[in-house]
Protein backbone atom coordinates (compact mmCIF):
# COMPACT_ATOMS: atom_id res chain seq x y z
CA UNK A 1 0.00 0.00 0.00
CA UNK A 2 1.41 3.42 -0.96
CA UNK A 3 2.41 5.56 2.01
CA UNK A 4 3.25 2.62 4.28
CA UNK A 5 6.57 1.69 5.86
CA UNK A 6 7.84 -1.66 7.03
CA UNK A 7 8.07 -1.89 10.83
CA UNK A 8 8.81 -5.57 11.35
CA UNK A 9 7.47 -9.06 10.72
CA UNK A 10 4.49 -11.02 11.97
CA UNK A 11 4.06 -14.80 11.53
CA UNK A 12 7.03 -14.63 9.18
CA UNK A 13 5.64 -12.01 6.75
CA UNK A 14 6.45 -8.28 6.53
CA UNK A 15 4.38 -5.98 8.76
CA UNK A 16 3.77 -2.50 7.38
CA UNK A 17 2.18 0.60 8.87
CA UNK A 18 0.42 3.29 6.85
CA UNK A 19 0.99 6.94 7.72
CA UNK A 20 -2.69 7.18 8.72
CA UNK A 21 -2.29 4.81 11.70
CA UNK A 22 -1.07 7.53 14.10
CA UNK A 23 -4.12 9.55 13.07
CA UNK A 24 -6.34 6.57 13.83
CA UNK A 25 -4.71 6.08 17.24
CA UNK A 26 -5.11 9.79 17.99
CA UNK A 27 -8.81 9.75 17.14
CA UNK A 28 -9.41 6.70 19.32
CA UNK A 29 -7.41 8.21 22.19
CA UNK A 30 -9.29 11.50 21.94
CA UNK A 31 -12.70 9.86 21.85
CA UNK A 32 -11.95 7.60 24.79
CA UNK A 33 -9.99 10.08 26.91
CA UNK A 34 -12.12 13.18 26.36
CA UNK A 35 -15.59 11.69 26.02
CA UNK A 36 -16.08 8.07 27.10
CA UNK A 37 -13.91 7.89 30.25
CA UNK A 38 -15.12 11.20 31.81
CA UNK A 39 -18.72 10.06 31.29
CA UNK A 40 -18.18 6.60 32.82
CA UNK A 41 -15.81 7.47 35.69
CA UNK A 42 -16.10 11.20 36.47
CA UNK A 43 -13.88 13.05 38.90
CA UNK A 44 -10.45 11.99 37.63
CA UNK A 45 -7.73 14.32 36.38
CA UNK A 46 -7.17 15.20 32.74
CA UNK A 47 -3.83 13.34 32.86
CA UNK A 48 -5.55 10.14 33.98
CA UNK A 49 -8.09 10.41 31.18
CA UNK A 50 -5.33 11.13 28.63
CA UNK A 51 -3.23 8.14 29.72
CA UNK A 52 -6.32 5.93 29.73
CA UNK A 53 -7.27 7.12 26.24
CA UNK A 54 -3.82 6.40 24.81
CA UNK A 55 -3.73 2.96 26.50
CA UNK A 56 -7.14 2.03 25.13
CA UNK A 57 -6.26 3.23 21.62
CA UNK A 58 -3.02 1.23 21.69
CA UNK A 59 -4.88 -1.89 22.82
CA UNK A 60 -7.46 -1.48 20.05
CA UNK A 61 -4.71 -1.06 17.45
CA UNK A 62 -3.13 -4.23 18.78
CA UNK A 63 -6.49 -5.95 18.39
CA UNK A 64 -6.63 -4.89 14.75
CA UNK A 65 -3.15 -6.33 14.28
CA UNK A 66 -4.21 -9.65 15.82
CA UNK A 67 -7.26 -9.70 13.51
CA UNK A 68 -5.04 -9.37 10.44
CA UNK A 69 -2.43 -11.73 11.87
CA UNK A 70 -5.13 -14.40 12.15
CA UNK A 71 -5.87 -14.01 8.43
CA UNK A 72 -2.17 -14.29 7.57
CA UNK A 73 -1.52 -17.27 9.85
CA UNK A 74 -4.55 -19.16 8.54
CA UNK A 75 -3.56 -18.46 4.94
CA UNK A 76 -0.06 -19.79 5.56
CA UNK A 77 -1.49 -22.95 7.16
CA UNK A 78 -3.62 -23.42 4.04
CA UNK A 79 -0.53 -23.11 1.81
CA UNK A 80 -1.55 -19.67 0.53
CA UNK A 81 1.26 -17.19 -0.08
CA UNK A 82 1.11 -14.00 2.00
CA UNK A 83 2.91 -10.89 0.80
CA UNK A 84 2.46 -8.60 3.81
CA UNK A 85 0.16 -7.30 6.54
CA UNK A 86 -0.57 -3.56 6.59
CA UNK A 87 -2.27 -1.48 9.27
CA UNK A 88 -4.02 1.69 8.10
CA UNK A 89 -6.80 4.13 8.98
CA UNK A 90 -9.68 1.75 8.15
CA UNK A 91 -8.18 -1.15 10.09
CA UNK A 92 -5.86 -3.43 8.19
CA UNK A 93 -5.33 -5.48 5.08
CA UNK A 94 -3.53 -8.73 4.37
CA UNK A 95 -2.26 -9.20 0.83
CA UNK A 96 -2.19 -12.83 -0.16
CA UNK A 97 -2.56 -15.19 -3.09
CA UNK A 98 -5.85 -16.74 -4.13
CA UNK A 99 -7.04 -19.79 -2.15
CA UNK A 100 -7.17 -22.99 -4.16
CA UNK A 101 -10.29 -24.38 -2.48
CA UNK A 102 -13.53 -22.93 -1.15
CA UNK A 103 -12.82 -24.46 2.25
CA UNK A 104 -9.49 -22.64 2.48
CA UNK A 105 -11.10 -19.36 1.42
CA UNK A 106 -13.81 -19.78 4.08
CA UNK A 107 -11.26 -20.56 6.82
CA UNK A 108 -9.18 -17.49 6.00
CA UNK A 109 -12.25 -15.23 5.89
CA UNK A 110 -13.65 -16.40 9.23
CA UNK A 111 -10.35 -16.37 11.13
CA UNK A 112 -10.27 -12.58 11.53
CA UNK A 113 -13.80 -12.03 12.92
CA UNK A 114 -13.42 -15.10 15.15
CA UNK A 115 -10.22 -13.63 16.60
CA UNK A 116 -11.96 -10.29 17.23
CA UNK A 117 -14.82 -12.10 18.96
CA UNK A 118 -12.38 -13.96 21.21
CA UNK A 119 -10.54 -10.76 22.09
CA UNK A 120 -13.84 -9.03 22.75
CA UNK A 121 -15.07 -11.80 25.00
CA UNK A 122 -11.83 -11.96 26.99
CA UNK A 123 -11.70 -8.16 27.38
CA UNK A 124 -15.32 -7.99 28.53
CA UNK A 125 -14.78 -10.80 31.01
CA UNK A 126 -11.65 -9.16 32.42
CA UNK A 127 -13.35 -5.78 32.61
CA UNK A 128 -16.35 -7.16 34.46
CA UNK A 129 -14.04 -8.94 36.88
CA UNK A 130 -12.01 -5.77 37.59
CA UNK A 131 -15.18 -3.80 38.32
CA UNK A 132 -15.47 -5.72 41.59
CA UNK A 133 -12.03 -4.53 42.73
CA UNK A 134 -11.86 -1.20 44.60
CA UNK A 135 -9.91 1.94 43.81
CA UNK A 136 -7.93 2.47 40.60
CA UNK A 137 -9.01 -0.86 39.14
CA UNK A 138 -12.09 0.95 37.88
CA UNK A 139 -10.12 2.76 35.16
CA UNK A 140 -8.58 -0.34 33.52
CA UNK A 141 -11.94 -2.07 33.93
CA UNK A 142 -13.69 0.60 31.88
CA UNK A 143 -10.93 0.55 29.25
CA UNK A 144 -11.25 -3.24 28.93
CA UNK A 145 -15.03 -3.02 28.65
CA UNK A 146 -14.66 -0.41 25.91
CA UNK A 147 -12.08 -2.60 24.18
CA UNK A 148 -14.34 -5.64 24.40
CA UNK A 149 -17.35 -3.92 22.88
CA UNK A 150 -15.16 -2.33 20.18
CA UNK A 151 -13.83 -5.76 19.16
CA UNK A 152 -17.29 -7.29 19.08
CA UNK A 153 -18.46 -4.41 16.89
CA UNK A 154 -15.41 -4.94 14.67
CA UNK A 155 -16.25 -8.63 14.28
CA UNK A 156 -19.91 -7.97 13.43
CA UNK A 157 -19.07 -5.15 11.03
CA UNK A 158 -16.50 -7.26 9.21
CA UNK A 159 -19.11 -9.97 8.68
CA UNK A 160 -21.24 -7.67 6.52
CA UNK A 161 -21.70 -9.41 3.14
CA UNK A 162 -19.62 -6.91 1.19
CA UNK A 163 -16.28 -7.57 -0.50
CA UNK A 164 -13.58 -6.77 0.64
CA UNK A 165 -14.96 -7.23 4.17
CA UNK A 166 -14.62 -10.69 5.66
CA UNK A 167 -18.35 -11.28 5.26
CA UNK A 168 -17.98 -10.73 1.52
CA UNK A 169 -15.19 -13.32 1.46
CA UNK A 170 -17.49 -15.73 3.27
CA UNK A 171 -20.15 -15.15 0.59
CA UNK A 172 -17.53 -15.79 -2.10
CA UNK A 173 -16.45 -19.05 -0.48
CA UNK A 174 -20.00 -20.32 0.01
CA UNK A 175 -21.03 -19.48 -3.57
CA UNK A 176 -17.87 -21.11 -4.86
CA UNK A 177 -18.64 -24.26 -2.87
CA UNK A 178 -22.29 -24.33 -4.00
CA UNK A 179 -21.67 -23.61 -7.70
CA UNK A 180 -18.17 -25.00 -8.20
CA UNK A 181 -17.39 -21.88 -10.25
CA UNK A 182 -14.93 -19.50 -8.60
CA UNK A 183 -15.28 -16.71 -11.16
CA UNK A 184 -19.07 -16.77 -10.95
CA UNK A 185 -18.84 -16.57 -7.17
CA UNK A 186 -16.35 -13.69 -7.38
CA UNK A 187 -18.61 -11.75 -9.75
CA UNK A 188 -21.64 -12.18 -7.53
CA UNK A 189 -19.80 -11.27 -4.33
CA UNK A 190 -18.09 -8.23 -5.86
CA UNK A 191 -21.41 -6.99 -7.27
CA UNK A 192 -22.92 -7.33 -3.80
CA UNK A 193 -19.96 -5.43 -2.36
CA UNK A 194 -20.51 -2.54 -4.76
CA UNK A 195 -24.18 -2.34 -3.81
CA UNK A 196 -23.42 -2.51 -0.09
CA UNK A 197 -20.73 0.16 -0.44
CA UNK A 198 -23.12 2.51 -2.25
CA UNK A 199 -25.75 2.01 0.46
CA UNK A 200 -23.20 2.73 3.18
CA UNK A 201 -22.02 5.86 1.37
CA UNK A 202 -25.59 7.12 1.04
CA UNK A 203 -26.34 6.34 4.70
CA UNK A 204 -23.19 8.19 5.76
CA UNK A 205 -24.11 11.31 3.81
CA UNK A 206 -27.61 11.26 5.26
CA UNK A 207 -26.08 11.13 8.75
CA UNK A 208 -23.81 14.08 7.93
CA UNK A 209 -26.73 16.12 6.61
CA UNK A 210 -28.62 15.39 9.82
CA UNK A 211 -25.78 16.83 11.87
CA UNK A 212 -23.73 13.72 12.69
CA UNK A 213 -20.10 14.35 11.60
CA UNK A 214 -19.27 10.71 12.35
CA UNK A 215 -21.17 9.85 9.19
CA UNK A 216 -18.10 10.89 7.20
CA UNK A 217 -16.34 7.78 8.51
CA UNK A 218 -19.15 5.65 7.07
CA UNK A 219 -18.83 7.53 3.77
CA UNK A 220 -15.09 6.77 3.57
CA UNK A 221 -15.64 3.09 4.35
CA UNK A 222 -18.45 2.87 1.80
CA UNK A 223 -16.32 4.45 -0.92
CA UNK A 224 -13.44 2.13 -0.09
CA UNK A 225 -15.74 -0.88 -0.43
CA UNK A 226 -17.10 0.38 -3.76
CA UNK A 227 -13.59 0.90 -5.17
CA UNK A 228 -12.16 -2.45 -4.04
CA UNK A 229 -15.28 -4.40 -4.98
CA UNK A 230 -15.18 -2.80 -8.43
CA UNK A 231 -11.53 -3.81 -8.83
CA UNK A 232 -12.35 -7.38 -7.84
CA UNK A 233 -15.23 -7.44 -10.28
CA UNK A 234 -12.91 -6.37 -13.09
CA UNK A 235 -10.42 -9.04 -12.06
CA UNK A 236 -13.16 -11.68 -12.08
CA UNK A 237 -14.24 -10.58 -15.56
CA UNK A 238 -10.61 -10.74 -16.71
CA UNK A 239 -10.14 -14.22 -15.27
CA UNK A 240 -13.35 -15.44 -16.91
CA UNK A 241 -12.29 -13.99 -20.27
CA UNK A 242 -8.90 -15.71 -20.07
CA UNK A 243 -10.20 -19.09 -18.97
CA UNK A 244 -8.34 -21.84 -20.80
CA UNK A 245 -5.61 -19.53 -22.10
CA UNK A 246 -1.93 -20.37 -21.64
CA UNK A 247 0.90 -17.95 -20.98
CA UNK A 248 2.25 -18.60 -24.49
CA UNK A 249 -1.04 -17.36 -25.95
CA UNK A 250 -0.43 -13.86 -24.61
CA UNK A 251 3.34 -13.43 -24.46
CA UNK A 252 5.36 -11.16 -26.69
CA UNK A 253 8.32 -12.94 -28.22
CA UNK A 254 11.17 -12.28 -28.60
CA UNK A 255 11.56 -9.76 -25.79
CA UNK A 256 14.06 -6.92 -25.74
CA UNK A 257 16.84 -7.83 -23.31
CA UNK A 258 20.15 -6.51 -22.04
CA UNK A 259 23.26 -7.92 -20.40
CA UNK A 260 23.27 -7.47 -16.63
CA UNK A 261 27.05 -7.01 -16.41
CA UNK A 262 27.04 -3.78 -18.45
CA UNK A 263 27.63 -0.50 -16.67
CA UNK A 264 24.61 1.74 -16.29
CA UNK A 265 26.00 4.26 -18.79
CA UNK A 266 26.76 1.64 -21.43
CA UNK A 267 23.34 0.05 -20.90
CA UNK A 268 21.69 3.42 -21.41
CA UNK A 269 23.70 4.17 -24.56
CA UNK A 270 23.40 0.77 -26.23
CA UNK A 271 19.99 -0.52 -25.12
CA UNK A 272 17.80 1.88 -23.18
CA UNK A 273 18.21 4.71 -25.68
CA UNK A 274 16.72 2.63 -28.50
CA UNK A 275 14.03 0.63 -26.70
CA UNK A 276 10.34 1.49 -26.80
CA UNK A 277 9.66 -0.09 -23.42
CA UNK A 278 9.93 1.20 -19.85
CA UNK A 279 11.32 -2.05 -18.39
CA UNK A 280 13.91 -4.43 -19.85
CA UNK A 281 14.68 -8.02 -18.78
CA UNK A 282 18.33 -8.72 -17.96
CA UNK A 283 20.42 -11.76 -18.89
CA UNK A 284 23.55 -13.04 -17.16
CA UNK A 285 26.78 -14.36 -18.75
CA UNK A 286 25.10 -17.70 -19.51
CA UNK A 287 22.12 -16.08 -21.21
CA UNK A 288 19.73 -16.82 -18.33
CA UNK A 289 17.31 -14.21 -16.99
CA UNK A 290 18.59 -12.47 -13.86
CA UNK A 291 16.13 -9.64 -13.31
CA UNK A 292 14.25 -6.67 -14.70
CA UNK A 293 15.39 -3.04 -14.81
CA UNK A 294 13.10 -0.02 -14.96
CA UNK A 295 14.27 2.89 -17.08
CA UNK A 296 13.22 5.17 -14.24
CA UNK A 297 15.71 3.44 -11.95
CA UNK A 298 18.46 4.02 -14.52
CA UNK A 299 17.58 7.70 -14.79
CA UNK A 300 17.82 8.04 -11.00
CA UNK A 301 21.45 6.88 -10.93
CA UNK A 302 23.77 9.90 -10.46
CA UNK A 303 25.94 10.72 -13.46
CA UNK A 304 29.10 10.18 -11.41
CA UNK A 305 28.17 6.56 -10.68
CA UNK A 306 26.97 5.48 -14.13
CA UNK A 307 30.41 4.48 -15.41
CA UNK A 308 31.14 2.15 -12.48
CA UNK A 309 27.77 0.83 -11.34
CA UNK A 310 26.53 -2.37 -13.01
CA UNK A 311 22.97 -2.37 -14.25
CA UNK A 312 22.14 -5.49 -12.22
CA UNK A 313 22.83 -3.46 -9.06
CA UNK A 314 19.85 -1.16 -9.75
CA UNK A 315 17.54 -3.84 -11.19
CA UNK A 316 14.92 -5.98 -9.49
CA UNK A 317 16.40 -9.49 -9.10
CA UNK A 318 14.63 -12.46 -10.62
CA UNK A 319 13.37 -13.47 -7.16
CA UNK A 320 11.28 -10.29 -7.11
CA UNK A 321 9.84 -10.78 -10.58
CA UNK A 322 6.77 -12.71 -11.68
CA UNK A 323 7.95 -15.75 -13.64
CA UNK A 324 5.92 -18.35 -15.53
CA UNK A 325 6.37 -21.18 -18.00
CA UNK A 326 4.86 -20.94 -21.51
CA UNK A 327 2.41 -23.82 -20.97
CA UNK A 328 1.08 -22.59 -17.61
CA UNK A 329 -2.54 -21.39 -17.34
CA UNK A 330 -2.51 -17.65 -17.81
CA UNK A 331 -4.89 -16.94 -14.93
CA UNK A 332 -2.57 -18.75 -12.51
CA UNK A 333 0.40 -16.74 -13.76
CA UNK A 334 -1.51 -13.49 -13.28
CA UNK A 335 -2.05 -14.43 -9.63
CA UNK A 336 1.68 -13.89 -9.10
CA UNK A 337 1.51 -10.22 -9.99
CA UNK A 338 1.89 -7.97 -6.97
CA UNK A 339 2.95 -4.40 -6.29
CA UNK A 340 6.48 -5.71 -5.73
CA UNK A 341 6.71 -7.71 -8.96
CA UNK A 342 5.05 -5.06 -11.09
CA UNK A 343 2.65 -5.71 -13.99
CA UNK A 344 4.91 -7.94 -16.09
CA UNK A 345 5.48 -11.68 -16.30
CA UNK A 346 8.82 -13.04 -17.51
CA UNK A 347 8.22 -16.24 -19.49
CA UNK A 348 11.01 -18.75 -18.87
CA UNK A 349 11.42 -22.17 -20.48
CA UNK A 350 14.35 -24.44 -19.66
CA UNK A 351 16.08 -21.64 -17.78
CA UNK A 352 15.97 -19.28 -20.77
CA UNK A 353 13.78 -16.22 -21.36
CA UNK A 354 11.38 -16.89 -24.24
CA UNK A 355 9.03 -13.93 -23.90
CA UNK A 356 7.27 -11.44 -21.67
CA UNK A 357 3.62 -10.76 -20.82
CA UNK A 358 2.54 -7.15 -20.24
CA UNK A 359 -0.77 -5.43 -19.72
CA UNK A 360 -1.01 -4.67 -23.42
CA UNK A 361 -0.52 -8.34 -24.25
CA UNK A 362 -3.44 -9.26 -21.98
CA UNK A 363 -5.64 -6.57 -23.53
CA UNK A 364 -4.82 -7.76 -27.03
CA UNK A 365 -5.58 -11.39 -26.14
CA UNK A 366 -8.94 -10.39 -24.67
CA UNK A 367 -9.76 -8.43 -27.83
CA UNK A 368 -8.91 -11.43 -30.01
CA UNK A 369 -11.10 -13.66 -27.89
CA UNK A 370 -13.97 -11.18 -28.07
CA UNK A 371 -13.77 -11.48 -31.88
CA UNK A 372 -14.22 -15.22 -31.64
CA UNK A 373 -10.60 -16.16 -32.35
CA UNK A 374 -8.74 -18.97 -30.68
CA UNK A 375 -6.57 -16.55 -28.76
CA UNK A 376 -3.36 -18.43 -29.51
CA UNK A 377 -0.06 -17.36 -30.92
CA UNK A 378 2.51 -14.76 -29.97
CA UNK A 379 3.29 -11.28 -31.10
CA UNK A 380 5.25 -8.13 -30.39
CA UNK A 381 3.95 -5.55 -27.94
CA UNK A 382 4.84 -1.92 -27.38
CA UNK A 383 3.30 1.07 -25.65
CA UNK A 384 0.99 1.12 -22.67
CA UNK A 385 -1.73 -1.08 -21.23
CA UNK A 386 -3.37 -2.14 -17.99
CA UNK A 387 -2.33 -4.76 -15.49
CA UNK A 388 -4.23 -6.43 -12.72
CA UNK A 389 -2.92 -7.18 -9.25
CA UNK A 390 -4.15 -10.07 -7.13
CA UNK A 391 -4.76 -10.81 -3.49
CA UNK A 392 -6.53 -8.93 -0.75
CA UNK A 393 -7.09 -5.25 -1.32
CA UNK A 394 -5.66 -5.12 -4.84
CA UNK A 395 -6.80 -3.34 -7.95
CA UNK A 396 -6.01 -2.35 -11.50
CA UNK A 397 -3.75 0.45 -12.63
CA UNK A 398 -2.12 1.74 -15.80
CA UNK A 399 1.23 0.26 -16.61
CA UNK A 400 3.39 0.02 -19.69
CA UNK A 401 6.22 -2.30 -20.31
Amino acid sequence: MNGSVRIGRVVGVPLRMHWSVPLLVGLFAFGLGRQALPAWIPGRSDLVYAVGGVAGAALLTGSLLLHETAHAATALRKKISVEDVTLWALGGTTRMGRPQTAAAALAVALSGPLTSMIIGGVALGAGIGLRYLPGWAELPAVILLWLGWANLFLAVFNLLPAVPLDGGRVVQAVLWWRTGDRERADLAASRGGQIMGLLMTAAGWISVLRGAPGGLWIVFIGLFIVIVAGAERRRAVLTTSLRGARVADAMSSPADTGADWLTVQRFIDEIAATTRHSAIPLLDFEGRPSGLVQLGRLAAVPQADRETLRVREVAAPLSQCAVAAPDEPLDEALNRLTLRTGPRILVVDGGHLVGIVTGRDISRLMQRRSLGGTGTGTGTATGTGTATGTGTGTGDGPADR
